[in-house]
């Protein structure tokens, strides 16, 4: 152009006096220049940053507000808190607390920056692909996680993490980071910090953990909810292996010698879980129940809710669960007799009421004491069905003969197909082989099919052997109650829920919205089921549901026989319970409210469980020889918990 001839131009692209591709491709001056000016770019918002990124103040984790449960109808159920948490001096950890915890979690500490660009690099990677923002976190990092901010997972936070943890290495000395960092982790069992962990899981101060427990709790540090090695089998494998990995790791970083690592081949294991008193009775049980749907629903995690300052309001009925408590209470002192007896001994109940319409578990037994007896009873699945599992053998076949009957009318005068027909009268009788061989017609997969939709576990279902059909799955009585609703309710199916919503600071936490129900089974063959169980709950109960003859109320109810020889007894029932009949003798009209899904299906069972013992024992005796293998006590419970006020 005019006027511009021999003048060089600031950027010389596309470039002057090429032609064609070469035109277009950018000289090494340009490319060297683009990328120190994008250095510097990054360095000055890096150096910008850094300025106005101050170190907050310190979050007051002692000052934090409890988490509170609520009852169904909005009053207070237990305030759980505050944290738990004792702050000590780093002269009173051992050396073996401080070279397990850095062996296991940041081998580099007293030399790093205090930051992993790797690990930072990963975490916002794996944000921004929506997988988990975890891994790679330096000692330093931690401890500012812990101490300055929240626990969100969001890139924000991440590079806040990144400027303040370079700020803290500068500003303190890598004791003082150190000492913040072991009072302020998590370590499982409401305990923050090492000295209300070394209380939790071994009853003494932390200066007095030697180096195999000192390990324990370094491997906590990686995920408590899957290292307490008192939450089951698969943590307690996964601890012992993490253990011993610590233990190898501090000789390989020359912070023990393979002579003391020698001294500790027996893994230190801790003392049972403990319940606060505040947990005492149901309330431990029903806190227990509640943790688990949050944590299902909403992702939170122990270590979330023991920071506090949640607002949980449960589906929980104060007074049905005061009633089944006491209805239990009432038939163990007055059917059993330890003293007497030795069959008497380590029985144990559990129980459950599920709402049909919505899924909602209105109250549970999980047994005597929250803080004496931790397992929930309510929501094992170790107790075999036995003869409670035959109605979904039964449904199996109805829908079975409801396809047939669709594309093979059945002659004139056949009401129900031969299988289904035998079937109503086996429940009736008790009888075993006719649900054997209905597993062989309809199909053992198409039994467990319905079982699944119906709401039951698959980790609690029994291999598909003949023995199948006659209750050799173990589901919880939660879960045994919420697939019994689904004959109650016509047909549909809810997934049982313990939480209806969960606040903090005021604003509400995701993940509770309800899903609607699911249509299982016909609303024909759920009356036909129904029937069958009113007439089982007739020849049980007596007409009016509770023993007596005094009026009629129908009782939909099954529960498992003497003939069944299992290690449990059950008792399912709805009082009132929706649905049509379908079994001669049986009338039709229903209770006041009946049909509305309102009245609770239940759950009970009796079991023999010795603390320590591989398997469940005998049921022989128990209560008696007149309560036949116990299956007597159930329907005991079932009648105290209606007429208990």
């Amino acid at each position: 152009m005019k006027g511009t001839k021999g003048r060089r131009r600031f950027i010389d692209y596309p470039r002057l006096g090429r032609e064609g591709p070469r035109r277009w491709l950018p000289s090494w001056r340009l490319v060297a220049g683009t990328f120190g000016a994008g250095i510097a770019v990054l360095a000055g918002l890096f150096a910008l940053v850094y300025v106005n990124v101050g170190i907050p103040n310190e979050n007051a984790l002692a000052g934090r507000e409890a988490t509170v449960y609520y009852w169904a109808d909005g009053s207070q159920m237990v305030s759980v808190g505050p944290v738990n948490r004792q702050n000590i001096s780093l002269d009173k950890v051992p050396d073996s607390v401080e070279s397990a915890v850095i062996s296991a979690e940041n081998a580099t500490f007293y030399s790093d920056s205090g930051v992993s660009l790797q690990g930072i690099a990963r975490a916002v990677v794996n944000m921004v692909s929506g997988e988990e923002a975890q891994g790679g976190s330096t000692i330093t990092q931690q401890y500012v996680k812990n101490t300055y901010l929240s626990q969100d997972q969001t890139v924000t936070r991440k590079v806040k993490e990144f400027i303040i943890s370079l700020k803290v290495n500068n500003q303190k000395s890598k004791q003082e980071i150190l000492r913040g960092y072991l009072n302020t982790s998590w370590f499982g069992r409401g305990s923050y910090g090492i000295q209300a962990a070394a209380h939790a899981y071994y009853g003494i101060d932390a200066q007095r953990l030697n180096p195999g427990q000192a390990a324990l709790l370094a491997a906590l540090l990686k995920g408590a909810e899957q290292y307490d090695p008192g939450l089951g089998k698969a943590s307690h494998e996964r601890a012992v292996a993490r253990w011993k990995w610590i233990l190898d790791r501090q000789v390989d970083t020359g912070a023990m010698s393979a002579a003391e690592r020698a001294k500790y081949r027996v893994f230190p294991e801790p003392r049972a879980l403990e319940k606060p008193t505040s947990q005492a009775g149901q309330t431990g049980y029903l806190v227990d129940v509640a943790n688990k749907f949050i944590k299902s629903g909403s992702g939170l995690t122990d270590k979330d809710l023991a920071r506090g300052g949640y607002r949980i309001y449960t589906t929980f009925d104060k007074q049905r669960t005061r009633r089944l408590e006491k209805a239990v209470t009432t038939v163990r002192k007055r059917d059993l007799d330890p003293k007497k007896r030795a069959a008497d001994t380590f029985v144990e109940f559990g129980a459950a009421s599920v709402r049909p319409r919505d899924g909602a578990i209105v109250a549970l037994y999980g047994g005597t004491d929250a803080t004496r007896h931790f397992s929930n009873n309510a929501d094992t699945s170790a107790v075999p069905a036995g003869s409670a599992f035959k109605p979904f053998v039964l449904a199996a076949a109805l829908l079975q003969q409801a396809e047939e009957a669709a594309t093979k009318p059945m002659p004139v005068g056949r009401e129900t197909h031969p299988v289904a027909e035998d079937l109503f009268g086996a429940l009736m009788e008790g009888e075993n082989p006719p649900f054997v061989q209905a597993g062989q017609r309809i199909g053992l997969a198409r039994i467990r099919h319905l079982a699944l939709a119906a709401g039951l576990h698959k980790e609690s279902l029994a291999r598909l052997e003949p023995t199948f059909p006659l209750g050799t799955s173990a589901p919880s009585a939660i879960r045994l109650a919420s697939a019994y609703t689904t004959f109650a309710n016509d047909g549909r199916h809810t997934d049982p829920y313990a939480v209806s919503r969960v606040t903090r600071n005021g604003r509400p936490v995701d993940g509770f919205g309800r899903p609607a129900p699911e249509q299982v089974l016909t609303s024909g063959v759920a009356q036909q089921v129904t029937g069958a169980l009113e007439g089982w709950g007739w020849r049980t109960l007596g007409p009016d549901g509770t023993g007596g003859r005094q009026r009629y109320r129908p009782v939909a109810a099954a529960g498992t026989e003497p003939g069944d020889r299992m290690k449990s007894a059950w008792f399912i029932g709805t009082a009132a319970g929706a649905g049509g009949g379908a079994v001669p003798g049986i009338r039709p009209d229903r209770a006041p409210g009946a049909g509305d899904g309102s009245e609770p299906t239940t759950a009970i069972t009796v079991f023999r469980n010795k603390p320590g013992a591989p398997e469940l024992l005998p049921m022989q005796g128990v209560g008696g020889s007149v309560t036949g293998l116990g299956t007597d006590l159930p329907p005991r419970v079932w009648t105290a918990y209606q007429d208990a006020s």
